[in-house]
């Protein structure tokens, strides 16, 4: 019972954070995965994908060890992810806006992550919202590459752009003295709510127009 305390008395709230960004985001890639009838093992790989991709160049950038190499959870999380997406098959294709809810959650809490882990290494903000937006972004970016899609960054209303604003948001408070786990919330629901109205109201930015 002492040890079970000692666990989760070890585990902070962006570590939570981070498990259902990973839970969130490998789901979203292994529903699109299951609509191209990928094997289980694809689609593991195709949600693991989505669910690191992002973490890992932010980590590499920092030069700092990939977080998901120093802990097995997030690979059982996606397993879990695979799982759920097989057992709840039938509902997920009855909602046709699953994938935009997982992927957005998921970018909510990664953009969290991104930028919480960058200004604990000391960085400026304009370093931190752009690596929260690596955060939340990259691994979308590989899975749609993966599995032969127009990457949603390139297509969908203010993806990159609420993860930017999500990440200034997130220094803004950090430096008004806001308590962390308030920031994060705040943050996260943020991201989440902007991409919801951004694609309600079809709000995006101009595309750049070749020759005519």
């Amino acid at each position: 019972m002492g040890l079970i305390l000692n666990f989760w008395g070890t585990i902070k709230f962006v570590d939570i954070i981070e498990f259902l960004g990973t839970f969130a985001f490998a789901i979203s890639g292994i529903r699109l995965a299951s609509a191209k009838k990928l094997d289980w093992f694809g689609a593991f790989v195709v949600g693991f994908v989505t669910a690191t991709g992002g973490g890992t160049l932010r980590d590499l950038l920092l030069n700092v060890t990939p977080f998901w190499m120093l802990n097995s959870v997030y690979a059982w999380c996606t397993i879990l992810a695979l799982g759920f997406v097989v057992i709840f098959r039938k509902a997920l294709v009855k909602l046709n806006s699953t994938f935009f809810w997982f992927d957005s959650i998921g970018l909510g809490l990664f953009v969290v992550v991104g930028s919480e882990k960058a200004l604990a290494f000391g960085y400026p903000v304009w370093v931190v919202a752009i690596m929260g937006t690596i955060t939340g972004v990259v691994g979308g970016i590989i899975r749609d590459i993966m599995i032969n899609e127009i990457p949603a960054i390139f297509k969908q209303e203010w993806y990159a752009v609420a993860c930017m604003l999500g990440s200034l948001l997130y220094c803004s408070l950090y430096y008004l003295g806001v308590a962390e786990s308030i920031v994060q919330i705040i943050t996260a629901v943020f991201v989440f709510l902007l991409r919801l109205i951004a694609t309600r109201y079809k709000l995006g930015l101009p595309f750049l127009k070749g020759e005519e």
